[in-house]
């Protein structure tokens, strides 16, 4: 593929980005359109930030029933159809003190944002993809799914190791009806949030670097001696929804530099 082919690869696909207003899911937006995609987005708040030329947003909560019926009709009327689904959304909100502290109310929480959201979004789409033979759909799933962090993360860890497994189910009912679907699985990303969590940190560890440092270490420690970049999942992901990767389905992609310490 030659260079102005590249640059412009996603010309005429219709693409839906969940959460696609921060973090990973913005700087996947951003990739999809600047290579001609036509970029839907969706977040439960209205950004702040300027509109992104390429880029259209729908306000909706895809962690609630009629969210999800709001977007798959903003598919219809905005998109005229999908190429490509990309649920980036989720997260972790949970108290400390693991699993006994963790009540009904947020266990269905964090399933409803990392797992049920995401069902349903496919749910809503998958017939249009069928319809016409081809797409692609890729869930952001995190490492925790292997190395869940009891004291903190654990509902979330189990929601994602859910989604993983959820992906690779549907990706053999699917991929014979010519829809690819795959799962990245980031660790530990710098995106606004995580910058936030190391700023809070930090009041206590006496600087920005010694709050990163900690934060790291709490994972084992990354290889590469730095978290990952939003850019960098936005080119995996990029690579995954492209027709470079037209064999590669049912599979899981870590993009943590090396944090997981097992094969």
């Amino acid at each position: 593929m030659d260079k102005a082919s590249y640059e412009n690869e996603f010309q005429g696909k219709r693409a839906l980005i969940t959460g696609g207003t921060k973090g990973m899911g913005s700087a996947i937006a951003k990739r999809l359109a600047e290579a001609g995609a036509d970029v839907l987005t969706t977040a439960r708040s209205i950004p702040a930030s300027d509109a992104v030329p390429g880029i259209r947003f729908v306000q909706a909560d895809v962690t609630k029933p009629e969210g999800t019926a709001l977007l798959v009709e903003a598919v219809k009327e905005k998109l005229g159809g999908i190429d490509i689904l990309i649920n980036t959304v989720g997260g972790a909100s949970t108290p400390p003190g693991g699993a006994l502290a963790l009540t009904e109310e947020d266990w269905l929480e964090t399933l409803n944002l990392n797992l049920l959201g995401s069902v349903r979004l496919d749910r809503g789409l998958l017939p249009m993809m069928v319809e016409q033979g081809k797409g692609v759909i890729i869930h952001v799933s995190s490492i925790q799914r292997r190395m869940p962090l009891y004291e903190t993360t654990l509902a979330y860890a189990a929601s994602k190791a859910a989604l993983t497994n959820y992906s690779k189910g549907l990706s053999k009912e699917f991929s014979p009806k010519g829809i690819r679907i795959n799962t990245i699985a980031p660790g530990f990303i710098q995106t606004e949030a995580a910058d936030r969590m190391i700023d809070r940190i930090a009041t206590a560890a006496g600087s920005r670097e010694a709050a990163l440092q900690e934060l790291m270490s709490s994972l084992g420690g990354i290889p590469i001696g730095r978290p990952g970049l939003p850019e960098e999942v936005a080119e995996l992901a990029a690579f995954l929804v492209s027709d470079r990767s037209a064999s590669i389905t049912g599979s899981e992609f870590t993009i943590d530099g090396g944090t997981v310490p097992t094969v």
